[in-house]
Parts: structure tokens; C-alpha cells; sequence
């Protein structure tokens, strides 16, 4: 089975990715693994507190995620898998690429305000020659009917 991998975080683009992910998962009979990534930089404090920080983050993900994956269920019949990685984005990105093989597709949201498509597509867009799979990026701005005409 092909999996389309995206990318949840804080960005409004998000949704629109998510939302392409699920709609295409559900069209051509793939599924959809969602990826967080949790930055090394958000714990360094002591390792007491770094240690708490962690789980709180992972506790706000999966929170964050059930969201998604509960409309994805209810709405699309698709059962998405979430894997929560720590470290730099791109660096996790690529390896979780690189490290499961059913993964078919990237889908990146791309920001609509001035100050680009966002950190994660101008940094992916980069190296996509060299990607083993395809990189699609979803316009944070479309439509639902838009989405699901193009799914």
C-alpha cells in the first residue's frame, strides 16, 4: 500500500495538507502516516524539566492528531498512523522518508501570507531532485471544493 506522508504542526497550511492527504488516501486505496516533529531546541533545560517539556509535547501531538484522524475516519474511511520523531524538521522529514519504504507521496501544506510558502517546503523543495518520492504542496488557501476536486 502507498502512504502519503504528512506533516503536522502549528501552520494553518496544515489543514489543507491533511486534508488532501486523506481525500487522495481514500481515492486511489492508500494510507495516510502523519508525521510530527517534535525540535531539539524546545528542551534545552535541565533534564528534569526537558523531560516533562517532552511528554507534554507529545501529549499536545497526539491530541492534535486525533483531531485529524478522527475526521479522517469518519469522513474518508482512512485510519492514519502517527510516528513522533525529535530533532531538526527536515533532517526527520527525510529520514522517516528514507525509512519506511510504503511511503509514496510527501504532501506539504504551503503558507499564503508574504513571507513565502513556509520554512519546511522552501527547505524540501530544495533538496526534491534528490527525494525518492514525490513532493506534492497543497495551497494553503484552496477550497474544500476545490480539494475535492483535485483529490
Amino acid at each position: 500500500m502507498r502512504k502519503f506522508l504528512v506533516v503536522l504542526d502549528d501552520s494553518r497550511e496544515c489543514l489543507n495538507a491533511m486534508r488532501f492527504a486523506a481525500m487522495r488516501a481514500a481515492n486511489t486505496g492508500g494510507g495516510v502516516e502523519i508525521l510530527s516533529v517534535i525540535p531539539p531546541d524546545e528542551f534545552n533545560h535541565w533534564i528534569g524539566v526537558g523531560a516533562v517539556m517532552r511528554e507534554e509535547a507529545r501529549e499536545r501531538i497526539e491530541v492534535h492528531y486525533e483531531v485529524f484522524a478522527k475526521w479522517m475516519r469518519d469522513r474518508q474511511g482512512i485510519d492514519p498512523e502517527l510516528v513522533i520523531r525529535e530533532g531538526p524538521p527536515v533532517d526527520e522529514i527525510l529520514s522517516q522518508i528514507h525509512e519506511d519504504p510504503e511511503i509514496g507521496v510527501l504532501v506539504l501544506g504551503a503558507g499564503t501570507d508574504k513571507k513565502g510558502p513556509g520554512p519546511l517546503v522552501t527547505q524540501l523543495t530544495k533538496s526534491a531532485g534528490s527525494l525518492p518520492i514525490p513532493i506534492t504542496i497543497v495551497p494553503g488557501d484552496l477550497s474544500k471544493e476545490k480539494l475535492e476536486a483535485i483529490t
